[in-house]
Order: structure tokens, then sequence, then C-alpha cells
């Protein structure tokens, strides 16, 4: 059993969009969420367009570094997205309702925080979208944020 995503990634409320970890191991994590017809992001149809997808890799990287920083009795840290190479998706938006399942695995990190994760989406078994995401977790997020305005 795992904890919940609260425990695990800094997001709070409507911005929390996974639910549930599926599976984890020390270089990728499975997690789950169900499209919200509700939410911020629905159109008129209450789907979630697929672009949203790379915030749920975004989050689901985030999953495994909060696990592995519980795992060494720490709290989640926050880390920057800092882009994608490539984002490919076999749709425009994921329907109200569905449930999607977000895997993410490491593919490089350097001891100054930056890091590489591989990620998809799959609804049903299916991969609905592919990407490589690039991430930053500073020792320090609020200085480096400071900074990076300056």
């Amino acid at each position: 059993m795992y904890p919940p995503m609260e425990e695990l990634l800094t997001h709070r409320g409507n911005m929390l969009l996974l639910d549930h970890v599926v599976a984890a191991g020390p270089d990728h994590v499975r997690v789950a969420a169900v499209v919200d017809g509700n939410a911020w992001y629905a159109d008129a149809e209450g789907a979630m367009p697929a672009w949203i997808g790379i915030e749920l890799m975004a989050q689901a990287i985030g999953t495994l570094v909060g696990l592995v920083a519980r795992g060494q009795n720490l709290p989640p840290r926050q880390g920057m997205l800092l882009g994608t190479r490539s984002f490919t998706t076999r749709r425009a938006a994921f329907a109200r309702g569905e449930n999607l399942e977000i895997t993410a695995r490491e593919v490089f990190k350097e001891t100054n925080g930056l890091a590489a994760f591989d990620a998809s989406i799959e609804i049903a078994g299916e991969t609905v979208a592919e990407a490589t995401l690039k991430v930053f977790e500073p020792a320090d997020f609020k200085t480096t944020l400071e900074q990076s305005r300056q």
C-alpha cells in the first residue's frame, strides 16, 4: 500500500491531478488518474485536453521523487519541469471519466538535481501519449527561483 498523493507531492487542491500510486520501483512509478469532467481543465464535453498530459507526467515524476524522499524520511520537495523535446499523443483529448495510467522511468539523474524521464500515458492498456521530460530538483528551490527572476 502506498501513501496518499498529498504525502508525496507538494501539489494541493485542484492542481493535484493524480489519484494514487499503482506500482513503483527505485527508478520508475505508475500512477492513476481519472479525468474529472468538472475540473478547471475540462472542455465543454468534460474532457481533458491531451496537452495536460505533460503535467500528468511531471506529477508522476514528482511522485517517484516523493517516494524516494519518503524512504529517506524526508518530505516531498518542489522541482521544476524544464521541458520536453517531444510530446506525442494519439488523441486531442481524454474523455470525461477515462481511467489514465501514467508511467515515468528515470533515464538519467545528475548529482546537481538535473534529470530526464521517459513517460507515457495509457488508457485500457493502449499507449496514448509519450514524452521524455527534463526536470530539475534544486537543493534550495526558493533561492533558485529567486535567482532565476534576476
